[in-house]
């Protein structure tokens, strides 16, 4: 909602730049199935010519603005211009003519994307009778693609239908209708499902009332009708799509080969022979000095000779 404080604060300055006999703003909301939509517009005239400017911020925080200015050039001419900005930052820049006469109001235009790339639309609205209203149109796209649409509006008590059908260049074809309801001052319910509640304030010269109505603004006083700018619908963003996760898979996978353990071979039993027991060594005793000794007599025994 602060982003939409400050386009809506924005569009205020731009306005109040330029003189005007009245001025007007007002702000709205839109509860669609696909989300909530909320908005703030305000304009002003003066000397012929209305200036206005706008922007509508979506459920996702996207924000488009329109800013523009209608011009009557003589009565029942018109001509208009402006610049749209979509929430990702491209703009398209707009302009056409409107002439309005018998209770017919036919419209030319061009559109050029900031790709380069243009369109141009014409078409007609006509009241056939109180309430009831019919228009036809064409679109032909820089490729030279061309789409023809027609409709019809009917309204009774408190609650207009539509119903169209588009026709392009390759044969397709597509039909579209609804319903608005005023439930209460200021909110509007569609058939689809989408309610969305308004409100504004007025503001006037001492000299001159301003007079809102559907179809457009009248100025009482300077005698300066003005034909509504052209709408730019900021679609709604896509539902949101929940991905598909695929269930987990169960993958069977084989444990790694163990490498080969070599295992030795238990050791064998080794019979020692116990030690042999150890010899008996004669030792024999150190060898002495021998000593010559003559024979003599012990006693009454004859001692031969020998070495001692």
């Amino acid at each position: 909602m602060k982003s939409l404080t400050l386009i809506s604060a924005a569009a205020t300055l731009i306005i109040a730049s330029t003189p005007a006999f009245a001025s007007w703003s007002g702000h709205g909301t839109a509860y669609t199935p696909h989300g909530t939509y909320n908005g703030a517009h305000t304009a002003s005239c003066g000397g012929g010519t209305c200036n206005h400017a706008g922007g509508a911020i979506g459920p996702y925080g996207g924000i488009g603005t329109n800013t523009g200015s209608v011009t009557r050039t003589s009565p029942g001419q018109f001509s208009n211009s402006g610049t749209a900005t979509g929430p990702n930052g491209r703009q398209v820049q707009h302009d056409g003519s409107t002439s309005c006469a018998g209770g017919t109001c036919s419209h030319t235009g061009d559109l050029t994307g900031s790709d380069g790339h243009s369109a141009t639309t014409s078409g007609s609205v006509t009241r056939d009778a109180p309430g009831q209203y019919s228009s036809n149109g064409t679109v032909t796209t820089g490729n030279g693609n061309t789409y023809n649409h027609s409709a019809a509006t009917s309204c009774s008590g408190n609650t207009c239908y539509r119903g169209g059908t588009v026709n392009g260049s390759n044969g397709g074809t597509v039909v579209h209708g609804g319903s608005a309801t005023q439930v209460s001052g200021g909110v509007v319910t569609t058939g689809g499902g989408t309610t969305v509640v308004h409100g504004g304030v007025v503001t006037t010269g001492s000299t001159t009332t301003a007079v809102v109505a559907t179809g457009g603004v009248t100025t009482v006083g300077a005698t300066v009708a003005v034909a509504p700018a052209p709408a730019v619908i900021v679609p709604p963003p896509p539902p949101p799509v929940t991905p598909y996760v695929a269930p987990p898979v169960t993958v069977y996978a084989p444990a790694p080969p163990r490498p080969p353990v070599y295992v030795a071979p238990a050791p064998r039993v080794v019979y020692v022979a116990p030690p042999p027991p150890p010899h008996v060594v004669y030792v024999a005793p150190p060898a002495r000095v021998a000593v010559f000794v003559p024979g003599h007599w012990i006693g009454r025994v004859w001692i031969p000779a020998h070495y001692a």
